[in-house]
């Protein structure tokens, strides 16, 4: 891509049926989802993807499909993260002949001594040798992550070719992102958040150059981004405060993102392989209430 990336890349989820199967067919509708909710680009697959409860196989043969699916209508990102450089760099490679235009990857994400910083920055260098593209560093912090320092990410983006991007999710994000910004020589092309988006105002205002959420209601995330990218900041608050309570409510209850797709008629089944969402009536019926609220910021009709 010419361009640089900017504005929201949304993160498909992976669909299983209920003996917690592949489900390829729901899987095309949630890309055709995301990208007709006006997502600026997809990521897959990574933590809101379930990535760590897939196989090997299972990660190319989805990330093929994503690519297939999506059909260059918008940048795809793949999630190349994996216990070992070499790992990492063999999906990488399949990453750049399957046609995507960018990899990302979290450190080695199991491990008893946390890797040095000598040899995550070795993990990078592999990475981008294999790729031949855009990469992104994802700063997530623990269990699963482990926080690098501004200045290493810094130093990454300055001496590793193709390291352009980064994702910062350590906390504060807000503060590490100006940071981030403010010490960068100009190698980091952009950094984008996560965390659902619920950051995404400070975020916008100090120089990220997107969002990477989750995908169940990315209608209503490029409708809060777009806001921001044209200054119109009663609007922006407004869809803000109108997203505030599901911030809080998938906040606790993990498989969120799921039960809302499937509610939303995207997916068959809200199957999550490590376990299913608690749900009860009453948090249920909350959910209905939340996704009734936010149905005028809808734009994705089914």
């Amino acid at each position: 891509m010419s361009e640089p990336f900017r504005g929201i890349f949304t993160i498909p989820t992976t669909p299983f049926d209920e003996k917690g199967e592949v489900d390829t067919e729901s899987f095309r509708r949630v890309v055709d989802f995301c990208i007709d909710c006006g997502a600026h680009g997809l990521v897959y697959p990574v933590n809101a993807s379930e990535f760590a409860t897939l196989s090997d196989d299972e990660r190319r043969t989805m990330s093929e499909i994503l690519v297939d699916q999506c059909a260059g209508r918008v940048p795809t990102v793949i999630g190349v993260q994996h216990l070992s450089p070499q790992s990492a760099a063999k999906i990488a490679s399949h990453a750049r002949e399957m046609g995507a235009d960018s990899v990302m990857a979290m450190p080695p994400y199991a491990w008893k001594q946390a890797p040095s910083m000598d040899a995550i920055y070795d993990y990078y260098e592999m990475i981008s040798r294999a790729a031949g593209l855009p990469v992104w560093v994802q700063n997530n912090p623990p269990p699963i992550g482990i926080v690098m320092a501004p200045d290493f990410l810094n130093r990454m983006c300055d001496e590793i070719e193709h390291v352009d991007y980064l994702k910062e999710e350590t906390s504060p994000s807000t503060l590490a992102i100006t940071r981030l910004l403010e010490t960068n020589s100009g190698s980091c092309k952009g950094i984008m958040g996560g965390a659902g988006g619920r950051y995404l105002v400070e975020e916008h205002r100090r120089g990220a150059c997107g969002q990477m959420p989750g995908c169940h209601v990315t209608d209503v995330v490029v409708e809060l981004w777009n806001a921001l990218e044209e200054e119109n900041t009663d609007r922006a608050m407004h869809v803000y405060k109108e997203m505030a309570p599901l911030f809080h409510f998938e906040h606790q209850l993990p498989g969120c993102y799921k039960e809302v797709l499937k509610r939303r008629g995207v997916i068959k089944s809200a199957y999550k392989r490590n376990g299913q969402m608690p749900l009860d009536d009453v948090s249920s019926g909350y959910l209905d209430e939340i996704l009734r609220d936010l149905e005028p910021l809808m734009s994705w009709e089914g």
